[in-house]
């Protein structure tokens, strides 16, 4: 059975029963995530650099196109990955790798704050103190999803003003607090947290890279391009919701100011974009932030298009169309938030 046949039952099988419960019932779909380790969807070894974005890329947006909570759950287990793959620490390689990626473990990203904080945004929210042993970290993360027991998640924090370090925390740590963050307008599946740090000691075996700037800057082009596909995967969805309707209220839709076929033409050019940046290693950052942007208004035209091509049946809580809207709007939410795109597009803060 190919990888694409076993992802196809899966979302079938243990994913598409589970949406509305996730939506509705704020369910974190955590065996979901840990069985597409298990069928070798996260697994790098023996493949190039290019192979495996190709897999993760069209990964997410298969996952997201049937739920985009999960598809943004899979992006912070993916984003780990990134950072582990691109670190220089054994310890992590050869130890916790092998768990994230063969779904006995999963993985997060606590960097919303640092990567504000490298465009000018926000300033650090962790502060660490350098021990003979590693770091000592205090602090509060707002918000970092897709945790649980025995998860890890990436952080940065300022050691001075002239260095920062990253490391990968395990959620079990001494004197790492999580305090659950219930009442978004949408992903309450998403197992996420705030994230309050006290005297959290971080030995060495853990720290992906002591120059947070240098390694930011290595990481940032795949942790935007695994994003892109969360809108890719909405975007479809909202196509085929708008094609079922078509024929309701005698093909009074056809009326409508944006129809399937627009939507359709516009998502083939994102996607022949991003399998251009995925196909031409090393990653442009600058083509992939105007992919991730592209991406996010694509999506806001769709689902507003599914909502008004649905009508009344859209506007009912629990439809899908409506489940949709709320999504995306995390996703245009998301950092690097459409502001944060914005500014990155015509400001040219730094980015490389």
């Amino acid at each position: 059975m190919t990888q694409t046949n076993v992802l196809e039952n899966l979302l079938a099988q243990q994913l598409k029963p589970l949406v509305r419960k996730i939506d509705t019932d704020a369910y974190y779909p955590r065996e979901f995530l840990l069985e597409l380790g298990k069928n070798g969807l996260y697994r790098s070894q023996g493949l190039t650099e290019e192979e495996v974005l190709t897999r993760d890329v069209q990964l997410v947006e298969k996952v997201a196109e049937v739920c985009m909570t999960t598809g943004f759950n899979l992006w912070c287990h993916l984003a780990s990955l990134t950072y582990i793959r691109k670190s220089n620490n054994s310890y992590l390689k050869e130890e916790l790798l092998p768990l994230l990626e063969n779904g006995e473990t999963l993985g997060a990203t606590g960097l919303s704050n640092p990567m504000k904080y490298y465009a000018g945004l926000e300033t650090l929210h962790l502060e660490a103190e350098e021990t003979e042993t590693g770091y000592i970290l205090n602090g509060t993360l707002p918000a970092v999803s897709n945790l649980g027991d025995e998860h890890w998640f990436g952080v940065i924090a300022s050691v001075n003003n002239d260095k920062r370090i990253m490391a990968l925390v395990p959620c079990q740590a001494k004197g790492l607090k999580l305090q659950n963050k219930p009442e978004y307008l949408a992903l309450n599946g998403t197992a996420t947290y705030a994230c309050v740090f006290n005297h959290v000691e971080v030995p060495k075996e853990w720290i992906i890279s002591e120059n947070a700037d240098q390694f930011c800057d290595t990481i940032r082009p795949t942790f935007i391009l695994y994003q892109t596909p969360l809108g890719l995967g909405v975007t479809e969805a909202a196509i085929h919701s708008i094609e079922k309707v078509h024929k309701r209220q005698n093909g009074c839709n056809q009326f409508l100011s944006i129809q399937s076929e627009e939507l359709c033409e516009e998502l083939r050019k994102i996607r022949t974009d991003v399998r251009t940046l995925v196909g031409s290693l090393p990653l442009n950052v600058r083509a992939i932030i105007e992919a991730r942007y592209q991406s996010v208004q694509l999506t806001l035209k769709a689902v507003q298009a599914d909502m008004l091509h649905n009508g009344s049946a859209g506007y009912l809580k629990k439809s899908d169309p409506s489940r949709r809207l709320r999504e995306i709007y995390f996703f245009a939410n998301l950092t690097p938030t459409v502001k944060q795109l914005e500014k990155m597009r015509k400001n040219i803060v730094k980015i490389n």
